[in-house]
């Protein structure tokens, strides 16, 4: 038998230790040019379905980004959708206006469509029932109960849609750019991703910015009440606004008068097809940007017996929704308790929208993936930074507050506009936000605990 030399025993020993140790390569984007926008660069990142079977099936992420030349370049900054259903692939293709000169001269812009959304492996449905937004009887409870329970069974690409399953794609996603830590703008129900990414790697993060974040630790009462609370703030600023201002279309008159005479209007069907949750979503949209100029122009019409223009609420990927929270209301007299209660909170306006999530995923069969929890961040190098708007429409009034505290002071700062709108992050009417997210993304410079900007009149 012939001998093998001790030295070349100990070398190939070695190498199979380093290779053993090395795990599995890296994840890869083969990027091209965008057909629909070859400047820009798409590309499809393969993730596991579930993250606990690495070796299971696996599904596609449609990912984009546009490459800065520039010398000074600090790395790849990712941008996490809102919604949950907007396409962050399609913001890199005609959205770039969102982000300021400096941060596309100084990172590579990338954005993905999340698991669940746009082209990442989106439920697809034989069933295309979806419950009304509101319910008024115990007979629409029940019928939404089985629409839901209908739904589910009959569509695919509905499990392991959530935030934390998304947060794991993000880290293959860090990866894949060649990111040795993650520079993250997160906006709306993006933040929540953001979240569960620092929750899970604090070590792998160099920056996190949340704007307009979830709180994520609520319940049912939690999640609506703030949100009728802030919507109704929005509609007391619009009235102050347009009782000041004289070229609102409603100046010299009692804005809540016009307000609910429309509403009166589309109760009776005056309005044609609109309903008065039209009118209500309409003006919560309005509230986000905020076009309160277009918002009188339209009460003023349907009020003075003309046409309503009524706007929607975009469509929500509600099997990320439902993998994210639970919202359980038992039967349709605690439904309409809580109705009440959200009607004392706001009552011009009545109601957040938000109130559809209730039904949303009322009597959904599997318990969420990621259910509610306190938010556990801890070991950050740099802070993550919360940008609220003081008047914001569509996060609750105290969730910013709320995540910060769960996160610690070391782990947390938070800069509030004193102004209008959800989002504030907008190089072309905010230059106080913009520069003070900008040095934090770029310089990593902190804010000071306290920071505000002023308001811009819409």
């Amino acid at each position: 038998m012939r001998l093998i030399p001790v030295a070349i025993l100990v070398i190939a020993m070695l190498g199979a230790s380093a290779a053993a140790s090395a795990g599995p390569p890296p994840p890869t984007i083969d990027w091209a040019p965008c057909a629909e926008d070859a400047t820009a660069e798409c590309g499809t990142l393969s993730v596991p379905v579930d993250w606990s079977k690495p070796g299971g099936p696996r599904l596609d992420l449609a990912v984009a980004r546009r490459v800065t030349t520039d010398p000074a370049r600090v790395g790849s900054l990712v941008f996490a959708p809102g919604g949950p259903g907007d396409p962050g692939r399609q913001r890199i293709l005609t959205g770039m206006s969102r982000f300021s000169d400096e941060l596309r001269r100084r990172f590579d812009i990338v954005s993905f469509d999340p698991r669940g959304v746009g082209r990442s492996a989106p439920a697809t449905c034989s069933v295309t029932d979806r419950p009304a937004p509101l319910l008024t009887s115990q007979a629409d409870f029940d019928t939404t109960v089985a629409l839901n329970v209908e739904l589910y069974r009959n569509c695919e690409n509905v499990d392991h849609r959530d935030s934390v399953s998304a947060a794991h794609d993000l880290d293959a996603l860090r990866a894949a750019l060649g990111e040795r830590k993650l520079t993250l703008h997160a906006s709306s129900y993006g933040t929540l991703l953001g979240e569960m990414y620092a929750e899970r790697y604090p070590h792998r993060v160099r920056a996190i910015v949340l704007e307009s974040a979830m709180d994520h630790s609520v319940d049912t009462r939690g999640f609506l009440e703030p949100q009728a609370r802030a919507v109704q703030d929005s509609f007391d600023e619009f009235a102050r606004w347009c009782e000041a201002t004289s070229d609102c279309a409603l100046y010299g008159q009692d804005v809540r008068t016009v307000w609910h005479d429309v509403l009166g209007r589309a109760t009776r069907g005056e309005l044609g097809t609109v309903t008065p949750w039209d009118v209500r979503v309409t003006a919560f949209r309005a509230f986000y940007q905020p076009n309160w100029r277009g918002l009188a122009a339209n009460l003023r019409s349907a009020h003075t017996g003309g046409g309503f223009t009524a706007a929607q609420l975009p469509p929500v990927a509600f099997p990320v929704f439902c993998g994210d929270w639970a919202l359980p209301v038992r039967d349709y007299a605690e439904y309409a308790a809580l109705m009440r209660r959200l009607a004392d909170l706001s009552p011009d306006t009545g109601y957040p929208p938000a109130v559809f999530a209730v039904t949303l995923c009322l009597g959904w069969p599997e318990p969420p993936a990621n259910p509610q929890h306190r938010l556990r961040v801890r070991g950050l190098s740099t802070p993550m930074m919360l940008l609220r708007s003081a008047h914001d429409p569509g996060t609750g009034d105290t969730w910013a507050a709320n995540v910060a505290r769960q996160a610690g002071p070391r782990n947390a700062v938070t800069v509030t506009y004193e102004g209008w709108g959800h989002g504030a992050y907008n190089p072309r009417t905010n230059p106080c936000a913009t520069s003070v997210v900008d040095r934090y993304l770029v310089d990593l410079a902190v804010p000071a605990p306290g920071t505000t900007c002023p308001p811009v009149t819409p």
